[in-house]
């Protein structure tokens, strides 16, 4: 039963992000868009049968609700809030993910090496950035010169998310692949 040492806001006005005392998870992320996606979350469902809640994010001691705009922060902080208090340990929360994780195996060994220096780069440059605010960002694949890319939690929905900060890791990346394309989805 995780406790809740603060709660933040983020650079999206729609997201506040939840720090907590214990981990959800250990090192494994948990992002979904919408409710569909977490019927097999538990935490994540129940949070989202909060009316107004559009993305639940959440990995090790912390986790990010972004709503649609139209509900009061207090009163969805509150219901959120007992969301996480109720939440499973996360030695079981990981285990259950563990079982579900997909590997990049079937790139070729120099993909997976340029991927491998693409995500070193994004782990020390980028994602502390984008964890700090609440979100973070996954990468979906890699297929000649484009990188495609997720933004999850505070991070999916925010409008600097699709354009300056998505132009700075392009930039950024371009450093050690100089004709690579970087694309959100």
């Amino acid at each position: 039963m995780p406790k809740i040492a603060d709660i933040e806001d983020t650079p999206n006005p729609n997201a506040k992000k939840f720090i907590l005392k214990e981990p959800l998870t250990w090192g494994i992320t948990r992002s979904y868009d919408n409710a569909g996606q977490a019927t097999n979350d538990l935490l994540a469902a129940s949070i989202f049968d909060i009316e107004h809640v559009t993305n639940v994010f959440y990995v090790d001691h912390w986790l990010t609700v972004t709503q649609d705009g139209s509900a009061d922060w207090q009163q969805l902080l509150r219901r959120v809030a007992d969301r996480i208090r109720a939440a499973p340990a996360a030695q079981e929360q990981s285990a259950q993910i563990a079982s579900s994780a997909t590997a990049i195996s079937d790139l070729s060994p120099d993909d997976q090496q340029r991927l491998y220096m693409i995500n070193g780069l994004l782990d020390e440059q980028i994602r502390p950035y984008l964890q700090g605010d609440g979100g973070d960002l996954y990468v979906l694949g890699l297929e000649d010169n484009k990188l495609t890319v997720h933004y999850q939690g505070a991070c999916g929905s925010c409008p600097s998310s699709i354009s300056g900060t998505l132009v700075s890791i392009e930039q950024l990346l371009k450093t050690i692949e100089p004709d690579i394309e970087v694309v959100a989805v």
